[in-house]
């Protein structure tokens, strides 16, 4: 097995108590078999020896998966995931080495949080990205509904009244598997404005999840307001939410309230806006430690604003830092 099979092999076993130390042997392993990120460190004359906790670690600025083939020198590419954008603007991409790690990390931290997909019907709801075939969240969720061995479960683009009938199905069969709507934000209010007075009759075993993603088809909104209307819409106490980006091979997932745990692979810590070297410990830019991003970077700086909470791990987006790209994932303006 290769160092980098290793280190893979332990991110997918990885735990809190030992995350640090997994992280330094993946900042060594990239500082050195990256070349975008190798050069970044040298930018900012980087003693690596030096370097023995993770506030230390330089994060790579995310605008760089616009501009330059983040991966590692000697990894040969399987895919290339590309974001959304809007029309003229550089996407960015995120080559991609090894797609069964993505899918077996991506179904570990979804089944952690949510229980094993076998007991899931997936309908996803995802008109944007599946008019691409280069999105990282489409791959992802059809791995997810391949893993449900379920063939109620499917993608719907704008089908709606094809999604309708079928939990109206699924609702008459009286089905024990629980429902999963996966879907990007627009998308589904726009099933809401539709089928508002049909919804709540239909939400046995539903849960809900909204992908962020409103790309100036509707007025933006804050997420609780979005939540607030989709709750009513489906009938719903909870509408829970995705937070992943082309940047990421990991994903955290939110119950409720935009309030998202990170998986045992993620850990987030806040900058300072204006000095992206120094930390604060609730509120600032969001700094993700992706240990998924083993042949990439795992050391992303954001362009999103958040909070952290250390007692229980968890964070909120709450906004963007000001003239930075709209991204499908944000739903929040300040």
């Amino acid at each position: 097995m290769t160092y980098c099979n290793q280190l893979k092999s332990a991110v997918l076993q990885v735990k809190q108590e030992n995350f640090e130390e997994l992280a330094l042997q993946v900042f060594h392993f990239q500082a050195e078999q990256n070349p975008v990120y190798a050069q970044y460190l040298s930018y900012l004359d980087v003693n690596l020896s030096e370097i023995n906790n993770i506030y230390q670690i330089p994060f790579l600025p995310i605008q760089f998966f616009k501009y330059h083939r983040v991966i590692a020198a000697n990894a040969p590419t399987q895919f290339v995931f590309e974001s959304s954008g809007t029309t003229g603007q550089q996407t960015s991409k995120h080559y991609i080495n090894d797609l069964p790690f993505y899918e077996q990390i991506s179904r570990q931290i979804f089944e952690y949080k949510y229980g094993n997909l076998s007991d899931f019907v997936v309908l996803a709801l995802l008109p944007s990205y599946l008019e691409r075939n280069t999105s990282s969240l489409v791959y992802m969720v059809q791995n997810f509904i391949e893993k449900t061995y379920s063939e109620q479960s499917g993608f719907y683009l704008n089908n709606t009244e094809d999604l309708i009938q079928k939990l109206k199905n699924l609702k008459e069969e009286n089905a024990q598997k629980k429902i999963l709507l996966i879907g990007v934000t627009f998308a589904l209010l726009d099933l809401v404005e539709k089928y508002k007075n049909l919804l709540p009759t239909l939400n046995t075993n539903l849960i809900v999840m909204e992908t962020g993603g409103m790309k100036g088809r509707k007025k933006e909104l804050l997420r609780e307001e979005i939540h607030k209307i989709l709750k009513n819409g489906f009938g719903l106490d909870k509408i829970h939410s995705e937070y992943g980006m082309t940047e990421l091979l990991s994903q955290a997932y939110s119950d409720g309230d935009g309030i998202f745990e990170t998986p045992n692979s993620m850990k987030i810590l806040l900058r300072e806006i204006n000095d992206p070297f120094a930390y604060n410990q609730k509120q600032g830019a969001i700094n993700v430690i992706d240990l998924a991003n083993i042949d990439s970077c795992s050391f992303i700086e954001t362009q999103d604003l958040g909070t952290f909470n250390a007692q229980n791990n968890t964070f909120q987006v709450i906004g963007r830092i000001d003239n930075s790209d709209i991204r499908g994932c944000n739903l929040l303006f300040v």
